[in-house]
């Protein structure tokens, strides 16, 4: 044995001496890790050893349910919060986890997303069916929290989160905080709320003898999120339908040169954009302000023209906007409206704030004005390019939504923003939002079909891209649908090139407008049923990008359409078809 002489001098272990003297067991832990921190910083290589800290007796299990990746990203937060503190737990996605034995546990965290009209998100399909349905077992033993995801533009906020709660509350489980409801621009809430969950749980949690090795906190590299976006500079912008289309698309490629930003096909950039001038303008006339005013919002104290026009939602109505406005100003005909559901879905369509203020005024400080309001969130966009083809790039496809309503012009807040206010050379707000849920299969040999229609399209550009600088020609077959030919086939010689060089093997088209009679991407998919099925049975994934409210729903009926005829289900047998190839991944959606 060689025994190895202390590197420092008498001085030097005089003053550790005199340090470590008289503290704690918990104090010299930290200086451990303290410790150890200098030494990676010094050596650059990242220590592999922990601190040691005393262990929960508890343990906690995160069950999360996602579309998007939010609530998977929220499940990573807590884990690593929780991890770091000393606590044993794991994540686990609701479509992996057994629910039977969920009797068996004791501390659950439960943050789940609502997809469209309340519906659960295809991974938590099974478990809220299960969790509020006549097998759902008494939990007298289980604590538990619910992170509920959702949109206030959308009637049923937050239902799948709020059907969990009251569910486990029911089952006699007992709750470590309240449900916790986040709308879209929730990074403030949830940092809070973690660390409130961490404090709580940890003090409610006994401590035993046992020691457990927990990772050291690891600094990490800026990350660009929504409250801390990158500046992406505009590289080109071009509008992509013709002369004669109703539409305005445009194909917008942004630099992300030097920051370190990556993603995947599937994936959306979040843009944080401005409202249209003439609205912010007409809202302010309206009011008789000059725009000076000094007003105290979330984000911090503005002048009330930048805070209309940069970090308040004007251009959309929710639910708790108008409620809000109703308390403020105890306007009889806008409880007629909150009070007649029919009335206020009506209006939740296609109003905007000054609709508010002009049917239902009412005198506002400009203080009280933006206090009625929502933080405007982020507008998510399908990435339309891979970084294999494109490098430092990031490549998306919009359409400007413009429309007449009560004899005034509206128009997108994020597409009027791209459309009309940035150039090349502009700088553009931007992170990166990934999907976990919309991904090309790990085998790159599985064949797929992909479903778009408008620019539903984008993510499906993506796909090809990867395809082609792989050099990965497995059997890829896309259906395409807009309004003609002539001015909306969106991509077309990029379509073209990659069935010219075998990346692309079919493409179907629907142009609803250039016939007397409309024909759609579903009536497509039906009159390709035989084949369609055939590559199904043979491991095919299928992919759908678009509008939720219509063309998605359409092509799954047809789908579903499909699985009766070739496959000789009864209507029962082709939905449990469709969830199966939802649960094996074989069926992704992207729809808004």
């Amino acid at each position: 044995m060689t025994i190895q002489l202390s590197p420092l001098n008498e001085k030097q272990l005089g003053s550790l001496s005199a340090l470590s003297a008289g503290l704690t067991r918990e104090q010299l832990l930290w200086i451990n890790g303290y410790f150890q921190g200098l030494l990676a910083t010094s050596s650059g290589i990242q220590p592999v050893n922990s601190v040691v800290q005393e262990k929960s007796s508890k343990k906690l299990t995160i069950l999360y349910g996602t579309h998007t990746g939010r609530s998977k990203t929220i499940a990573g937060k807590l884990t690593e919060k929780l991890a770091n503190s000393g606590v044993e737990v794991q994540a686990i996605a609701l479509d992996e986890y057994k629910t039977r034995q969920l009797a068996s546990e004791t501390n659950v965290v439960f943050i789940v997303s609502t997809h469209g009209e309340g519906e659960p998100p295809a991974m938590a399909e099974d478990f809220h069916a299960f969790i509020t349905g006549k097998r759902s077992p008494k939990l007298p033993g289980l604590n538990y929290a619910v992170v509920a995801l959702g949109d206030k533009s959308y009637k049923l906020f937050c239902k799948t989160g709020i059907d969990i709660d009251l569910a486990l509350a029911q089952s006699g489980a007992k709750a470590i905080l309240p449900i916790l409801k986040l709308d879209v621009d929730f990074e403030d809430d949830v940092d809070r709320w973690i660390n409130e969950f961490a404090s709580v749980f940890i003090e409610i949690s006994v401590s035993s003898d046992q020691t457990v090795v927990a990772p050291n906190p690891v600094l990490k590299t800026a990350e660009y999120t929504r409250k801390n976006p990158f500046q992406a500079t505009v590289i080109d912008k071009v509008k992509i339908t013709g002369r004669d289309s109703d539409k305005e698309v445009y194909h917008v490629e942004l630099s992300l040169e030097g920051s370190g930003i990556t993603y995947e096909p599937g994936d959306s950039v979040g843009i944080l954009a401005s409202n249209p001038t003439v609205l912010v303008d007409e809202i302010l006339k309206f009011k008789g302000f000059d725009g000076s005013e000094r007003v105290a919002i979330k984000e911090g104290e503005f002048s009330l023209k930048e805070a209309l026009t940069n970090y308040l939602e004007i251009t959309v109505l929710t639910r708790d906007v108008i409620q809000n406005y109703f308390e403020k100003s105890k306007h009889i005909k806008l409880q007629e409206v909150i009070e007649n559901e029919e009335k206020l879905d009506q209006y939740l369509y296609g109003y905007d704030v000054l609709d508010l203020l002009e049917e239902f005024p009412s005198d506002f400080t400009a203080q009280q004005l933006v206090e009625i309001l929502r933080s405007f969130p982020a507008r998510l966009y399908s990435i339309s390019s891979s970084q294999l083809a494109v490098g430092e790039e990031v490549h998306i496809t919009v359409s400007r939504v413009r429309f007449s309503k009560n004899g005034r012009e509206r128009s997108g807040a994020c597409s009027t923003y791209l459309a009309d206010q940035i150039e090349p050379d502009s700088l553009v707000p931007v992170f990166i939002e990934r999907n976990p849920a919309f991904k090309l299969p790990e085998n790159e040999q599985t064949p797929v079909i992909l479903v778009g229609a408008g620019t539903g399209v984008a993510p499906y550009r993506a796909f090809l891209q990867h395809r082609e600088a792989s050099n990965r020609k497995g059997k890829t077959w896309l259906f395409f649908g807009e309004r003609r030919f002539g001015s909306d086939f969106l991509y077309q010689i990029e379509w073209q090139k990659l069935l010219k060089d075998g990346y692309l093997e079919k493409i179907d088209v629907a142009f609803s407008r250039d016939q007397e009679q409309k024909i759609y991407v579903q009536h497509r998919l039906i009159e390709k049923q035989k084949e369609i099925y055939e590559w199904l049975d043979k491991g095919a994934s299928i992919y759908l990008c678009g509008d939720m409210k219509q063309m998605a729903r359409d092509v799954q009926k047809a789908l579903l359409q499909i699985f009766e005829a070739e496959g000789g289900m009864s209507e029962e047998k082709a939905l449990e078809f469709l969830k199966k190839l939802k649960k094996e991944k074989r069926f992704q959606t992207d729809v808004y």
